[in-house]
């Protein structure tokens, strides 16, 4: 059950270890869900603004960001943007934010502005989510305290295991000082080979970790995948035929089965 009488649910894409198709499952996740008839909101708190970039709005397309409504006060719905998929609202970042994590060391209840602001959008949509950079700091943090749950993307290849043990540690953190809630909603293998050895047993180790908190959905290596953010659409618009668009979109239906939706 949603722990909100509003039934959002917030959905943290994070894992510490870059290169793992975080940014693509948080972009492709989102525009899944709001094409399934669920209001959405997808928020950017990458300085890199990838996702942003993803979803059409490069660099200066948005004059109001995240960095607006983190260190300004901002109110979150002045910040946010509709975008050209039908019932998915974008908060876009950009190359401020990469200042906040100095700015908001001297803020009261520094950890917890992001919590704040997202509170006053949750009557408006049924899924937030969180696209978080790769490294732990003030913004992460903003973004786990914010939360209740955490998806972790998984690259299947050698070093995965070692990313998903660091990000484990920093959520027991995160739950014993800061978001008591926190809960993982689970682990989702990209970029996965199935011709390669290597990615079966990774499936395999990461199943033994997690158990049934691993999706059954595998997302595989796709170039249509890696050519949509270049051209500002998720893969569902850009190439819904593509493996990577059905990959997604299974994705998102066994998601929403798990909530009980369709």
């Amino acid at each position: 059950m949603d722990q909100h009488p509003t039934s959002c649910r917030v959905i943290a894409v994070a894992n510490q270890k870059g290169g793992v198709g975080k940014t693509t499952t948080a972009v492709n996740l989102a525009a899944c869900l709001a094409a399934a008839g669920h209001a959405t909101l997808l928020v950017d708190m990458d300085p890199q603004a990838n996702a942003s970039l993803g979803l059409g709005f490069g660099a200066g397309r948005a004059e109001k960001q995240v960095y607006h409504v983190l260190l300004d006060g901002l109110p979150l719905a002045e910040a946010v943007i509709p975008t050209e998929v039908k019932n998915l609202d974008l908060l876009p970042s950009g190359i401020d934010l990469s200042g906040a994590e100095i700015e908001l060391t001297g803020m009261p209840d520094r950890e917890k502005v992001l919590r704040g602001a997202l509170n006053t959008a949750r009557g408006r949509y049924r899924f937030i989510i969180l696209d978080c950079p790769p490294s732990l700091g003030l913004v992460t943090l903003n973004a786990l305290t914010a939360t209740d749950t955490v998806l972790i993307p998984v690259q299947a290849e050698y070093y995965a295991m070692s990313g998903v043990a660091l990000l484990l540690n920093t959520l027991a953190l995160v739950q014993k000082g800061l978001n008591p809630e926190l809960r993982v909603e689970g682990a989702l293998l990209t970029m996965v080979d199935s011709r390669s050895a290597l990615s079966g047993q990774v499936v395999q180790q990461l199943r033994a970790m997690f158990r049934e908190r691993v999706f059954q959905t595998l997302i595989p290596r796709n170039v249509r995948l890696a050519e949509a953010p270049s051209h500002g659409k998720p893969i569902t618009v850009y190439d819904p035929r593509s493996k990577g668009a059905e990959a997604y979109s299974a994705f998102a239906a066994e998601l929403l089965a798990k909530f009980g939706l369709s």
